[in-house]
This record gives C-alpha cells, sequence and structure tokens, in this order.
C-alpha cells in the first residue's frame, strides 16, 4: 500500500500533461430506485498554456446547436488569447496557483496509509493483468488533517492493486456514515458508494477510465438528490509543447 500510494500520486502528476474527452451522466431516480430521469455532458479537456482548460462539445450525446458551438468557440478563443497574452510573472502567479490546487487536492491521499488497516482478501485478474484486492478498515481514532482527509475514518474502501507496477486499478468505496462536504453544502448519506476504475495509457501512465456513483445526498439541507452518476474518459493524448492549439483543432466528439 505504501508503494500504491507512491504510484497515485506519480499518476495524478503525469495526468495533467493529457487531453481528453470526458462524458458525465446522471441519472435522476424515483422512491422505488427507477430512472425518471437522465441528462450527459461531454466535455473536451484541453491543456492550454499548462493548465487546463473544459469546453463542451455535446449535451445528451447530441451535437450542440450552433448558437451553443458559438459561445463555446467564443470562450475558447477568449482564454487562449489571454493565456497568450500573458506577461512571464502573470503566467508564473497562474501556474502556482494551479499547482498548489492540484497538490492541496491529492495531498490526503498520504494519510491513507495512517487511517486505515489493510487486509488482503485474495487475487483477482482485471483486463489481463493480476491484482491484489485489499480492504481498508478504518483505524479507531484516526483524525484527519486536512479537511478532506477527515471523512477517512466515514469510507470503507476496496482496493485492487497491479502486482506489476503497484498502481491501484480499481477502487470502490462505500460511505458507512453521513459526511458533509464543504460548510454545509452537501452532506452525503450512509450508504453512497463509489467505484472508480482506470486504465494504463501509452504503457506508462494509468488514468481514469469511469467513476460510476451511487448517490444519496440532500444539497445546501434542501434539495434531496437520489441519483446514480456515471463518468467516462476516453481518447487520451499526451500534450506536447509545441502544440498549438486553435479553435479549428480542439476536435468533437468521437
Amino acid at each position: 500500500m505504501r508503494r500504491a500510494v507512491q504510484k497515485d500520486i506519480f499518476n495524478w502528476e503525469e495526468a495533467k500533461d493529457y487531453t481528453y474527452l470526458e462524458r458525465a451522466q446522471q441519472d435522476t431516480l424515483d422512491g422505488n430506485g427507477q430512472v425518471k430521469s437522465s441528462k450527459s455532458e461531454t466535455n473536451e479537456i484541453l491543456v492550454l498554456y499548462g493548465e487546463p482548460f473544459e469546453r463542451l462539445v455535446a449535451k445528451d450525446d447530441k451535437p450542440l446547436s450552433e448558437k451553443e458551438k458559438k459561445r463555446q468557440d467564443d470562450e475558447f478563443e477568449k482564454e487562449t488569447r489571454k493565456r497568450e497574452n500573458e506577461t512571464p510573472q502573470e503566467r508564473q502567479k497562474r501556474l502556482q496557483k494551479y499547482e498548489k490546487e492540484r497538490e492541496d487536492g491529492r495531498a490526503f491521499v498520504r494519510e491513507i496509509l495512517d487511517a486505515y488497516t489493510f487486509t488482503l482478501e485474495g487475487i483477482e485478474m482485471l483486463n489481463g493483468r493480476n491484482t491484489w484486492v485489499i480492504d481498508g478498515t478504518p483505524r479507531p481514532g484516526f483524525e484527519g488533517k486536512r479537511r478532506e482527509s477527515k471523512m477517512l475514518p466515514k469510507i470503507k474502501p476496496r482496493f485492487w492493486i497491479d502486482q506489476q507496477d503497484y498502481s491501484w486499478t480499481k477502487l470502490r468505496a462505500e460511505f458507512t456514515d453521513t459526511v458533509s462536504i464543504g460548510w454545509v453544502v452537501a452532506r452525503l448519506h450512509k450508504g453512497s458508494q463509489f467505484e472508480v476504475q482506470q486504465v494504463r495509457v501509452n504503457d506508462e501512465v494509468w488514468l481514469p477510465q469511469r467513476i460510476d456513483i451511487k448517490l444519496d445526498a440532500r444539497v445546501a439541507l434542501l434539495k434531496g438528490i437520489n441519483a446514480n452518476v456515471h463518468v467516462t474518459y476516453k481518447d487520451y493524448r499526451k500534450f506536447r509543447t509545441d502544440t498549438k492549439i486553435s479553435v479549428a483543432d480542439s476536435g468533437a466528439v468521437q
């Protein structure tokens, strides 16, 4: 698990150099757990002068209207020109802020080793590769140092660790108690679940392939949400620093 945590940090660092398509679908459920409505958005994630830029390319798997496409093109071009014309000092400040946000968002992973006792449950084959299946049991008395890690004692995880390079290729977790996210912005109830699967890209890095979330939550203490969320990722391409991005090149749904 120590090696797996280090590999996760490595993969997270390498991920910033990749462009990809992200499709997020939310299925809202009724009181019987049946889907009553569904919606999806597909975004292209580009590397724009050292920092990602998210650009909507489809809604409900349909091309954007001409009006919406023009609005997306205009926003992309506006941001491109803004970053293109930065002074060296402005660019350094922006990238330092971005790197700090990325580090802050992943630093809690280092606390996983202190948060759980780990048990080897078996060996499974995933996508033609052997993995160790490892369960995490929350350690009594653990108190996270960061906001994100404070919820770890309320999460019961299972990891699938690749036996060749120690990356976790799959993670499944269940919330065993209610968890607040933000300052009373959202509360995830006991029983909410999520599963993350990763894929090896360019034989060098593991990146997300899909995320499935069973969500039972209350937003702003008012609106209840009972939904399944499915996020898929594809068309990973490593960004080259000599690549020139233009609106015409920024792609469409494959």
